[in-house]
């Protein structure tokens, strides 16, 4: 995974600038204190899902187009777009259990979010509680092997190869199996309402706990 690509702060930073905030204008509109936003803008932060999701709805913007570029713009009408997504062009955001490396980030008014993820937690104790947001995933295993918890079901390994489609409504979690310390999986959310660009927010999975630093890219 080579350098170059845009990160979480320089996502930050686009969308302050195209609205002409200040940091502190940023921090009142999102209710996300100035000193995280500036930790977050210099690479020295990163923010969890659910703060992603706070920040979204406080400031009336999908996770879809926070991610778009500052100078993408809107169709007039859909007759065909294309996106190629790679993951030198992919924008990462690091927590503690995963990084996602999402894709495609130049299309506004998406109706599916594409996210490579690389899964660390090990257990569920690690993990913490299951999460659980509107709409449908699918998630398949591109390296290692999983165990997927779920509140109305067994925990079921999947291997490289394999994959699972669930309701995002059920309480879920990914974790590595066990002799793994990190896995790879590509996953496709939607929203199962009509207006799909306006609930990116709802697509993406897994919020973690607090506000965690940056790793560095894990080779593999």
């Amino acid at each position: 995974m080579a350098g170059g690509r845009r990160t979480l702060g320089a996502v930050i930073t686009d969308l302050r600038t195209r609205n002409g905030w200040t940091l502190k204008e940023m921090s009142q509109r999102s209710g996300i204190p100035v000193s995280t936003l500036s930790k977050v803008e210099h690479d020295r932060l990163s923010l969890t899902y659910d703060k992603l999701l706070q920040l979204s709805e406080r400031l009336n913007i999908s996770i879809a187009d926070l991610f778009v570029e500052a100078d993408a713009t809107l169709p007039a009408a859909i007759m065909g777009r294309r996106s190629v997504g790679t993951l030198d062009n992919a924008v990462r955001v690091d927590t503690s259990n995963y990084e996602y490396y999402y894709l495609c980030t130049e299309l506004r008014q998406k109706r599916m979010v594409p996210v490579v993820t690389r899964i660390h937690a090990q257990t569920i104790e690690e993990f913490g509680q299951l999460v659980r947001h509107s709409g449908e995933e699918f998630i398949y295993v591109v390296e290692g092997a999983i165990i997927v918890h779920t509140e109305f079901y067994d925990p079921i390994e999947l291997k490289a190869g394999e994959s699972i489609y669930i309701d995002s409504g059920m309480g879920h979690a990914y974790v590595c199996a066990p002799g793994y310390k990190e896995t790879l999986t590509i996953g496709v959310m939607s929203s199962a309402e009509e207006d799909l660009s306006n609930l990116m927010h709802d697509a993406h999975h897994h919020v973690t706990k607090g506000e965690v630093k940056k790793r560095a890219p894990r080779k593999g």
